[in-house]
């Protein structure tokens, strides 16, 4: 009944849909012949710095990682510059992207820009780099482990809130907000706690290239500037970004000024970036124009 009474404009979307989809089937063929042509080598080829941004608290590592990692295979890619600016997070999360930098330093060399702040789980990481930047007044150093939360006993007891724990084995409550530890407790926490700080100080010394005792000697949580890390060996040279860029490009072994290459927010590579966008541009003009949410991916650091 649509198709007879507004004949033109049912031909218009029929049309408008067929050139939709017939771009999308050319875009597909030539990017097969392209990818073979070139045995799925890099487009653009022109030797590059990759560049990886670790911004915020480190609460996730899989971006970081995967992007690393990535770098690693492109073989335009000559150097990366991994620029940090944090002031630390979670053990795990920097410990997985502390180890696929001292991979990817074994393969090509990783330059580190710290910004406004690497300290803690963002020093974590830098540790195993080739070379160290940071700005004079860059926050880091922060060298330690620390577990802590309230202890809301007392005000539980006073608005008379009651908690209710079933629980498995004695200790699987141990971190409560509703009671003490236990002297047992403390000491199993304090063992961890010192644990990891023993891994931390081991890193630090294996990527610094520095006997443990000597990072031992500040490694108790204190924070540094970017001039006094200097110093004591934490970091290489006082520099900008574009100074770690340049280094890089040196190491890698690129002639003048090196192009760079950032990592990519999207989990997405190029071919299916535009499909993902020519597939929403269909669905939009199904829904007859009306716009779709975004396309969400993850963020990273």
């Amino acid at each position: 009944m649509f198709a007879r009474r507004h004949p033109f404009l049912f031909f218009g979307l029929v049309a408008s849909g067929l050139f939709t989809v017939s771009v999308v089937a050319l875009f597909l063929i030539v990017s097969v012949i392209v990818t073979a042509a070139s045995g799925g080598a890099e487009i653009g080829g022109k030797d590059k710095v990759g560049v990886i941004k670790v911004e915020g608290a480190i609460t996730e590592s899989d971006h970081i990682v995967r992007a690393l990692k990535k770098f690693g295979g492109k073989k335009h890619i000559k150097a990366v510059v991994l620029r940090v600016d944090s002031p630390g997070g979670g053990v795990g999360p920097s410990q997985e992207i502390a180890r696929e930098v001292e991979r990817l330093n074994k393969k090509k060399k990783v330059v580190v820009s710290m910004g406004s702040a690497a300290a803690s789980g963002g020093y974590y990481i830098s540790a195993p780099a080739e070379v160290i930047y940071a700005n004079p007044g860059t926050i880091t150093g922060s060298i330690g482990v620390i577990i802590g939360w309230a202890n809301l006993e007392d005000l539980f007891k006073k608005i008379g809130f009651k908690p209710v724990v079933v629980k498995s084995g004695a200790h699987k409550d141990m971190i409560s907000s509703s009671r003490e530890l236990t002297k047992e407790e403390r000491e199993m926490l304090d063992t961890m706690v010192q644990a990891v700080h023993g891994q931390f100080v081991g890193e630090v010394a294996k990527g610094r290239k520095m006997p443990e005792d000597k990072v031992r000697a500040f490694a108790d949580g204190r924070i540094l500037t970017g001039e006094e890390a200097l110093k004591l060996g934490l970091v290489d040279k006082m520099g900008n970004f574009n100074d770690a860029i340049a280094h890089a490009g040196r190491l890698g072994g690129i002639e003048g000024e090196p192009e760079i290459e950032v990592a990519k927010d999207r989990n997405l590579d190029w071919l299916e970036y535009m499909l993902d966008s020519s597939i929403k541009r269909v669905a939009e003009e199904v829904r007859g124009g009306a716009a779709l949410p975004e396309y969400v991916m993850d963020q990273g650091l």
